[in-house]
């Protein structure tokens, strides 16, 4: 009898919760949907950007704020405190040119995280921004530099310059890109090295834009080695059985160490759409094809195709069983939104909205499941589009 009696309490208890979920899941979405405007640009950055920002503004212009929020994020990955820097200069230039009343307020944020960027590499070198492992062993280039660093700190001065001139930031903008060119030719890839005999498609992508954007301020021309570089990614580095690009390979491209990965190719398909818009729009496209995926309305994003394999620094954590990474889903806000899918982004703020816990406030607002790097990239997927744009279209003749 007692048997009987849990067993017909277990059946009801299951009955219940399938009862619910074919209630609830079909409706789920409509307590997490917002309107399109609030993280889509018009004519200026929408509300969400400007919140983000905000918090971000009042961060890195409270000395001890930021050294709190800092000291966190290094204490995990020294390269998140790079990468929020970069990402949030990236940002403010975009809404700066979406919206030339921000221009007065971002350009002075924008040198600050610029100049003590370039300081602290001065006083502490390329170490003082990457993971530990850069010091076990050498660079096959010396003197010992990153693409890393090198690339993500041209495109803010480019970005930068792109929004309003600055004598000063014009050389040391021309000095990255000489470096890097001179430095990617070396390899027989075209690639030059983020970590010792490690070269990623991540920091390339970025080194290539920042030369673009060079382009456009000063008259140069890389077409040649942008066509070289194109063919070359073309021929050495897509995975066979995806067609997307590989992540990482060695300086020389003979060894791939990681394959195509979400923290990875949205970024770079972002980046490519500068050279080559229809390679980056079909490298977007197979990635949504191998990467792209849901849970009901609420859309997300492996790291690895499939939702096969394991979790690193860059993927984050993967949530078992949804194989979700955060990594990969992050950057996919900035692929959704070069790319104008609408309907991917839509899904991923449902799920932004549900699972990274929006924390409200007077200063604007913060996820509590991400951090300043990630709050960053998010910002970024809401600003881009008027940069890329202006270059996209080339300098006016009378100019």
């Amino acid at each position: 009898m007692l048997k009987k009696f849990f067993s017909c309490r277990v059946c009801r208890g299951i009955t219940s919760l399938l009862l619910a979920a074919a209630i609830w899941l079909p409706n789920a979405h409509r307590f997490f949907d917002q309107p399109a405007g609030n993280y889509i640009a018009g004519a200026k950055a929408p509300p969400k950007a400007m919140a983000i920002a905000g918090r971000h503004i009042r961060l890195w212009t409270d000395p001890e704020l930021r050294k709190l929020k800092l000291e966190k994020m290094r204490s995990r990955n020294a390269e998140w405190d790079f990468m929020a820097r970069c990402f949030f200069v990236w940002s403010l230039a975009n809404m700066g040119l979406r919206d030339p009343s921000l221009t007065a307020t971002v350009l002075p944020v924008m040198d600050s995280i610029i100049d003590e960027t370039i300081k602290l590499e001065e006083q502490h070198g390329i170490h003082f921004f990457l993971m530990p492992y850069s010091r076990i062993s050498e660079f096959k280039l010396q003197p010992e530099r990153s693409i890393f660093i090198d690339g993500e700190i041209a495109l803010m001065l480019g970005l930068r310059r792109l929004l309003e001139e600055k004598p000063e930031y014009k050389k040391l903008h021309r000095d990255r890109i000489d470096i890097m060119l001179e430095r990617m030719q070396k390899s027989p890839v075209l690639c030059a090295e983020s970590y010792p005999d490690e070269s990623w498609l991540f920091c390339n992508s970025i080194a290539l834009a920042s030369i673009k954007v060079g382009d456009y301020l000063d008259g140069t021309d890389h077409s040649e080695f942008f066509t070289r570089w194109l063919a070359s990614a073309k021929a050495n580095l897509i995975d066979k059985e995806t067609g997307l690009l590989v992540s990482s390979f060695d300086f020389e491209g003979k060894r791939i160490s990681d394959g195509p990965e979400g923290s990875t190719i949205w970024l770079v398909a972002h980046c490519l759409k500068l050279l080559d818009p229809e390679f980056a729009a079909e490298q977007y496209k197979l990635a949504t094809k191998h990467l792209r995926t849901s849970m009901g309305y609420f859309g997300y994003a492996y790291e690895w195709p499939g939702g096969t394999g394991h979790d690193d620094v860059d993927s984050g954590p993967i949530i078992p069983l949804l194989n979700l990474s955060a990594g990969s889903t992050g950057l996919a806000f900035v692929g959704a939104s070069t790319f104008g899918d609408r309907e991917y982004l839509a899904a991923l703020y449902r799920s932004l909205e549900l699972g990274a816990f929006p924390v409200y406030d007077s200063l604007g607002v913060r996820y509590c499941a991400s951090n300043t790097v990630g709050d960053a990239v998010l910002l970024y997927s809401m600003a881009l589009g008027p940069a890329w744009d202006k270059i996209m279209k080339g300098r006016p003749a009378d100019e």
